[in-house]
């Protein structure tokens, strides 16, 4: 199993969850997905968003996210969210590591961020907007895990053009 896992909670959007799962493959990371979906799982934007990298990617389902935690016990996680006290660079991401994110018109569910408030993080913006897209910020927060880990097992750029 994978060190990096981005866990999404009822993701909403196909084209969203297509784009993280392409940056799951390309960065290693596994995908696990928490039921009720808001789409099929072979909706064409799905499969789109994702090109032809599907089967280069790790992905686990769940029916709940009770479901998810009885399954990863000890799982060491952090919740994105906007309501967090603390930035996403503030923590020295683990080994093996759960970055979780609630759907995108609710984001997680407020219970469990209060009972998890040390667990939260969010990503820096302008004040009065609501938030970034959902797969920008899977983005950003996988690179920081992988930036602290220096790129570890990503290509080193060794081959490419030279000035």
């Amino acid at each position: 199993m994978a060190d990096v896992n981005i866990v999404l909670h009822e993701p909403e959007i196909p084209q969203n969850t297509g784009n993280i799962a392409r940056t799951c493959a390309a960065t290693g990371a596994a995908l696990h997905l928490i039921r009720p979906l808001g789409f099929e799982i072979t909706d064409r934007n799905l499969k789109r968003a994702g090109l032809d990298y599907w089967d280069k990617l790790e992905i686990h389902y769940y029916d709940s996210l009770d479901d998810f935690f009885e399954k990863n016990p000890g799982a060491d996680f952090y919740c994105f969210t906007t309501k967090a006290p603390r930035a996403y660079t503030s923590v020295a991401y683990p080994g093996k590591v759960y970055l979780v994110f609630g759907k995108e018109t609710k984001g997680l569910p407020e219970d469990f961020l209060k009972e998890n408030i040390d667990r939260c993080v969010r990503l820096p913006m302008r004040e009065n907007l609501r938030s970034l897209n959902l797969s920008n910020t899977v983005a950003v927060a996988v690179f920081e895990v992988l930036r602290q880990r220096d790129f570890e097992g990503l290509k080193d750029g060794s081959d490419y053009l030279r000035a």
